[in-house]
């Protein structure tokens, strides 16, 4: 195989356990994304995007994304990241989730 090529990604158990993983164990600079996990199975976000047709592969990215939610809210709790910003990051991966489009998150930072 060329240096460009790579094989195409398949749904298995084993790749919904790796991407629990990448999530719940991430210790890396920034947040962990579905794009860095993709990047670290030489895959691309849309392959990763059509694996949602099946239910276990779409729970488990569900899932992996209320964990970075989450992660996200953690380090801007402990002042890691920027609270403003991880508030204009959820909600600017949240618009499609309400009719309207309005997302509300409130932090509180106490010191």
């Amino acid at each position: 195989m060329g240096k460009n090529s790579r094989r195409k990604i398949r749904y298995t158990k084993e790749l919904c356990r790796k991407m629990y993983l990448y999530f719940i164990l991430y210790d890396d600079r920034g947040a962990p994304s579905v794009e860095k996990f993709a990047r670290s199975i030489g895959s691309t976000v849309d392959e990763l995007e059509g694996l949602r047709k099946h239910a276990r592969f779409n729970q488990v990215y569900r899932e992996c994304g209320e964990i970075r939610k989450d992660y996200l809210i953690d380090r801007a709790l402990d002042r890691r990241f920027d609270p403003s910003f991880v508030k204009f990051l959820l909600s600017s991966e949240c618009e499609g989730d309400t009719s309207d489009g309005s997302f509300t998150l409130r932090l509180l930072v106490t010191e």
